[in-house]
């Protein structure tokens, strides 16, 4: 019989939306916050490129059982493109490939590229992405200089908003749904325009339901871990990604028999679906869900004493 593994961190719970640097993987990026808060548990919510920096969301603790909320959620990247060359990797690490002439740009034919690209499509994920494909990493295979078919995938651009322009370089917003590889977005709008693009700059600014929070960098955990209390009060609670969901506060015998994984009574449900679940105390204790018969039932209950 296996020995349970001791435990010798602490039992975090919450959500840090953590400013990634340049280079830096995100796993990386995870393994080094999760030992500055000295957390027992930690994941993130969907690779960020290393080239690129900003928002990446690390759950702690309890937030884990939230974090496909985040991994499905609708992102918004700066991103400074530039023009005339492609490289292998879609991006100012790549290696150039091609070199063709600019055409002369102004507002209007930038415009006119934008509306083009916005709204629902297709998107064949880059060679150099993290996707597996029969249980390899893309990237792996690129390196080796294998490349494989790959499934479109469905993608949405809700917005392009352009920030400058110069004759070598474009710089823009992109609001756009999951699954969008912004590399491969440049890369197609450079084809458009006939000269060939590639990602200079890339940065994630919002993430879901997190737009004007802050971001915090290793200085800013650094300065603040002198206390675990300190360090605490940097996560966001674990409800926070969950607003879109109706709330339904629960009695004390409701909240025991639901823990319990019965389905229980509550006033004021809707007709059907999710549920953020609440305690007599407003404390957040899971997810759960309207029954057939006007019931609620469990779906994922947080355990915060694990």
């Amino acid at each position: 019989m296996s020995r349970k593994k001791r435990k010798t961190g602490k039992d975090i719970h919450g959500i840090l939306l953590f400013d990634k640097p340049y280079l830096l993987s995100s796993n990386k990026a995870l393994q080094q916050v999760k030992r500055v808060f000295n957390a027992n548990k930690a994941g993130h919510t969907g690779s960020l490129d290393p080239l690129a920096t900003g928002c990446l969301a690390l759950c702690f603790g309890e937030a884990t059982k939230v974090s496909a909320y985040l991994l499905d959620a609708n992102k918004t990247y700066h991103v400074s493109m530039s023009l005339g060359s492609m490289t292998t990797t879609g991006d100012v690490e790549g290696e150039v490939i091609s070199n063709k002439p600019i055409p002369l740009l102004d507002d209007e034919v930038i415009n006119q590229l934008f509306k083009q690209f916005e709204g629902e499509s297709q998107q064949i994920p880059p060679m150099y992405s993290a996707l597996k494909v029969d249980g390899q990493r893309l990237y792996k295979l690129a390196r080796q200089g294998v490349e494989v078919e790959r499934k479109p995938r469905s993608i949405n651009i809700f917005n392009l908003h352009l920030i400058e322009f110069n004759e070598q370089e474009i710089t823009f917003i992109v609001e756009c749904s999951k699954g969008t590889y912004v590399r491969t977005l440049v890369e197609d709008m450079g084809n458009k325009l006939g000269c060939g693009a590639f990602v200079k700059h890339l940065r994630r600014t919002s993430l879901g339901p997190f737009v004007d929070e802050k971001l915090y960098s290793f200085d800013d955990l650094n300065s603040t871990k002198d206390t675990n209390l300190m360090l605490s009060s940097l996560l966001l609670p674990i409800d926070s990604v969950l607003l879109h969901l109706p709330r339904v506060n629960l009695n004390d015998t409701s909240t025991y028999y639901l823990k319990q994984g019965q389905a229980v009574t509550a006033s004021n449900l809707p007709d059907d679906g999710l549920l953020r679940l609440y305690d007599e105390k407003n404390n957040f204790i899971g997810i759960g869900s309207v029954t057939v018969d006007g019931q609620v039932t469990p779906k994922k209950l947080m355990n915060y004493s694990d």
